[in-house]
């Protein structure tokens, strides 16, 4: 399977120490707003973007695209992509099935998701989002979506034995202004969500964010719109050959970031441990081997 092909937003950070003051302008407003402020003509997106259309032009090539024509069909083609329905993505991926077994195509599909994810990550933001992650002087909220939910649950089963005061929040949108009333500057809020994004989410984001909460979105490769509000965003890829995205690149940031903030307060998580292994002794809720 070969290699997938860059979004405009990876070509952006790969090439954004060679633009020109003027080209980053636009490369800024195009990320801000993103893929939506590319995606009308050259000239009015010049103009919301408060450049020339020689700058534009100037800048896509760069990118390695021909011309604007060129750059703004993959665009397109990232936006078709993230609101694509189950039907759509097997269609995608099977009209392009290379011959061979598909358990190959997958271990290769998943192979390459997680070197994409890991090959973009940014290290800094990662530590720095464990350090909030591992800060009990605020309460950690954590939620996830009609497919992450599993995600979120996974998450607080592991967070609420590393660290206290952690919120797993319902799935249910319909409570969630009563985990908000209790939010305050200074709490962790961490979220899941991948295509298709969910409206519920993003208002649940914009509302914890008017409040100072410090926002972790764990989100796919086209990155959901709660990008705008977070304080750190994680792009994880989930393409593989079926008509469901993957959690594996997904989870396996997931538990470095477990195991990082387990390491970031290890002393006080190592008595939380040993406590927590003596009430299990005590409910014999596991069985003990001699």
């Amino acid at each position: 399977m070969s290699k997938p092909a860059a979004s405009v937003r990876e070509l952006i950070r790969e090439h954004y120490s060679t633009l020109t003051q003027s080209e980053r302008k636009f490369a800024n407003a195009l990320l801000e707003n993103y893929p939506a402020a590319g995606l009308a003509s050259i000239t009015i997106v010049a103009s919301n973007a408060e450049v020339s259309t020689p700058t534009v032009a100037r800048m896509v090539q760069k990118l390695g695209f021909k011309g604007y024509p060129q750059f703004h069909q993959a665009l397109l083609k990232e936006l078709e992509a993230q609101v694509s329905g189950p039907t759509q993505r097997r269609a995608n991926w099977a009209s392009e099935a290379p011959e061979g077994h598909l358990l190959n195509r997958f271990a290769q599909a998943v192979t390459d998701n997680l070197g994409q994810t890991f090959s973009n990550l940014d290290y800094e933001q990662f530590d720095r989002a464990v350090h909030q992650l591992a800060d009990t002087e605020g309460r950690l909220y954590v939620v996830g979506g009609r497919i992450t939910r599993a995600l979120a649950d996974y998450a607080f089963t592991h967070f609420q034995a590393i660290r206290q005061h952690v919120t797993h929040m319902t799935s249910s949108s319909a409570t969630w202004p009563h985990y908000v009333l209790d939010m305050v500057e200074g709490d962790t809020l961490l979220m899941f969500d991948v295509r298709r994004y969910e409206t519920n989410l993003q208002r649940l984001a914009e509302l914890a964010a008017e409040r100072g909460v410090k926002i972790i979105l764990i989100t796919d490769q086209w990155a959901s719109p709660i990008t705008s509000v977070a304080h750190y965003t994680f792009n994880c890829w989930v393409e593989i050959p079926s008509a469901w995205d993957s959690n594996i690149s997904t989870m396996m940031l997931l538990e470095a970031m477990i195991s990082a903030t387990q390491e970031e307060g290890w002393d006080e998580t190592r008595e939380r441990y040993e406590r927590l292994d003596e009430l299990f002794d005590m409910t014999r809720l596991f069985r003990k081997f001699s």
